[in-house]
């Protein structure tokens, strides 16, 4: 059975994820992406337009579900104290990356190969991103749930270590999903200054 352009589509794209964390973007053709799916070059143009179009697509992709993640964790934790928040927004952070760590790997470390115009969108939605951060963190400062400090300087902190996870997380290694969410987000309320208290999740 042929399979379908959608299916098809994200089966390259997927593909070139893999490739583009690998070998860097730049060092990566279209004939690799071919050839790692066993299909003529030409084939690829039928889905996608352009290499750079692979790396948009992966990019958005992985902004979307960092945005969306993240959101859903605020909404969740409406009311709590900074630290609570803060510990949820990491969580989803590493749920996000652990998910696909070939993804989340191209989104933070090629969208700089983008051209201009995307990768000034691509930027300005890492830096709202950031900022979710940035607010929570300014807001545990002011209320005195985490001590004095830098929120901008914090949160580029934290989301330095997060997304680094990308770069060694394997499904197979020594802890678990769960467990690494758990650890960073008591890292990251005590790097703070909050209690670890924060870090326990509600039954």
């Amino acid at each position: 059975m042929a399979i379908e352009a959608p299916s098809r589509r994200r089966a390259i794209e997927d593909v070139a994820s893999g490739l583009f964390r690998e070998r860097g973007y730049a060092a990566t053709s279209i004939r690799d992406i071919a050839r790692a799916l066993d299909i003529r070059g030409a084939s690829v143009y039928a889905h996608v337009t352009s290499k750079e179009d692979m790396l948009w697509a992966i990019v958005e992709r992985a902004a979307t579900a960092f945005e969306e993640q993240a959101d859903q964790a605020l909404a969740a934790t409406l009311g709590a104290d900074p630290g609570r928040r803060l510990a949820a927004l990491v969580r989803a952070h590493v749920g996000v990356v652990t998910s696909d760590p070939e993804v989340a790997s191209v989104f933070v470390h090629e969208w700089r190969h983008l051209s201009v115009a995307r990768r000034q969108l691509i930027l300005d939605r890492r830096d709202a991103y950031q900022r979710r951060f940035h607010e929570l963190i300014d807001a545990g400062v002011a209320d005195g749930t985490f001590a004095a400090t830098d929120p901008a300087l914090a949160a580029t902190f934290i989301l330095s270590a997060l997304n680094g996870i990308a770069t060694w997380y394997r499904p197979t290694g020594r802890l678990g999903v769960g467990s690494i969410a758990t650890h960073f987000a008591a890292l990251a309320v005590r790097a703070v200054g909050g209690s670890a208290d924060a870090t326990e999740t509600r039954r």
